[in-house]
């Protein structure tokens, strides 16, 4: 029996050795030995860069509250514990100083790093994998020749041991980062364009589709399947379906979203959370001609499977009651002494100031973390030239739990609203994740700094 034991102790130590050789072979055969040639001074290359690294949003993730840009540094939570962004300034000690073209391309096509080890999928290379190799060099050169080298050094992941180790990381990679290319799904140019925007550069899936068992993207493209951007739940916000159903995009026309890409609002609503992150940092600064093609191919995708694609006609039984008093229920009543005034009786707010209430598909998701987060945190409009203010919602979590669940179902249930009731442990889960959650640019007022702010740790 005991010569049966050694055995398998002596199989196991010899497997998870060679396990952890190949670990470290896998992800050299996934780098390329690009022999391009740049000049990294030219100035129109480094200004092609520059609006490709608008369009990839590489600021957002790699600069924290007041920090330099592209410093890294951001925190950002897993299940398992933090992870920061890392310093991809042409620093030479702290940064990516030291890359060649080939190094750069590694690193963000297929997430390895200069020393063949494997990066953490927060890096969305899976996404990244199908743009050009044009683009590459161009950010490359914008990167190298433009942004200023800060000496920041990289943190450590707060993972536990085992779960910190780099090697396994490239066994998740060959699983669901597969190399793969750009294929169009349509012959429309303008399309094609749009579709290759939002799901290379945009890395629109990160957020919008839903992670299966291994945190990967359950698809990575609408040919894959069509729960591709049909929604899921990151960092308390729920990232609403980009497909045509009621609650995604079905009631949004082409120009509402370039309007909502370029300014971050529109006459109904306004970008919060990660999203107006996006559009302050990423989608301002896009062409026209991009702004439209991304809009253009997300109208052209289908109804997300099980999920209304119309939801039955309500008659709005709401606004005369408030508009002559009749406060019938609590969450009437606090909905007259908190809300009202900005988003009014009609539920319609102020078009371009106070977001609509009323046919809001933020509002009316199945899933309530958007409402319930921004009713308790508050938060503000990304700032942009199109709009002469930011404005800012006041945080309510002074309200008790029962409280704040009954404003919230009064909002998405009222006027023409119908969505699924919540109760006062769905409350007590969104206080208990807020306090672990860190404070992003777009949770504080403009007239706030991070010394006013909590402090905490948080997930790329």
């Amino acid at each position: 029996m005991k010569k049966w034991l050694l055995y398998i102790l002596m199989a196991a130590v010899i497997g998870l050795v060679l396990a952890f050789i190949i670990g470290l072979l896998l992800p050299q055969m996934r780098t390329d030995s690009s022999t391009m040639q740049i000049d990294i001074a030219d100035p129109a290359l480094i200004k092609q860069g520059e609006y490709v690294a608008r369009t990839a949003d590489c600021v957002a993730c790699h600069t924290t509250l007041e920090g330099a840009d592209y410093a890294g540094g951001l925190p950002m939570l897993t299940p398992l514990g933090a992870i920061y962004s890392t310093n991809i300034t042409p620093d030479k000690e702290t940064g990516i100083g030291n890359y060649t073209l080939a190094d750069f391309s590694n690193a963000v096509k297929h997430g390895v790093r200069k020393d063949n080890s494997a990066l953490y999928p927060a890096m969305p290379y899976p996404s990244y994998q199908i743009m050009p190799d044009d683009d590459i060099a161009a950010m490359y050169a914008y990167f190298m020749s433009a942004v200023k080298p800060v000496n920041q050094p990289n943190l450590e992941s707060e993972l536990p041991p085992v779960f910190n180790w780099r090697w396994p990381l490239s066994y998740w990679q060959v699983l669901f980062a597969p190399k793969r290319e750009f294929t169009p799904e349509s012959p429309d140019s303008l399309i094609a364009r749009g579709q290759y925007l939002v799901e290379g550069p945009g890395h629109c899936g990160s957020c919008h589709t839903e992670r299966g068992i291994g945190f990967q993207e359950i698809a990575l493209t609408n040919a894959d399947s069509d729960e591709y951007l049909s929604g899921a739940v990151i960092d308390g916000w729920r990232a609403k379906s980009l497909r045509g159903e009621h609650r995604g995009l079905g009631t949004w026309n082409t120009a509402e979203l370039v309007d909502f890409f370029k300014t971050g609002r529109t006459d109904k609503t306004a970008a919060f959370g990660a999203m107006a992150e996006v559009v302050e940092h990423s989608t301002q600064y896009m062409t026209d001609t991009d702004l439209n093609a991304m809009s253009a191919y997300l109208k052209t995708l289908t109804p997300a499977p099980n999920k209304e694609v119309k939801l039955p006609v309500k008659k709005d039984e709401t606004t005369q009651k408030l508009l002559d008093g009749v406060y019938d229920t609590r969450g009437a009543i606090l909905y007259a002494e908190y809300c009202q005034v900005c988003h009014r009786a009609d539920g319609g707010g102020v078009p371009r100031i106070f977001p609509a209430l009323d046919d809001n598909s933020a509002v009316y998701a199945r899933n309530a973390d958007s409402v319930l987060q921004i009713t308790l945190s508050g938060g503000r409009m990304p700032e942009t030239p199109h709009d002469r203010m930011a404005f800012t919602m006041p945080e309510f979590s002074h309200l008790s739990d029962s409280d704040i669940a009954e404003v919230v179902n009064y909002v998405r249930n009222s006027w023409t609203n119908q969505a699924p009731m919540i109760d006062t442990t769905d409350v007590v889960k969104m206080r208990a994740f807020l306090k672990k959650k860190p404070t992003t640019a777009t949770d504080l007022p403009p007239d706030l700094t991070v010394a006013d702010s909590k402090k905490g740790a948080g997930n790329e």
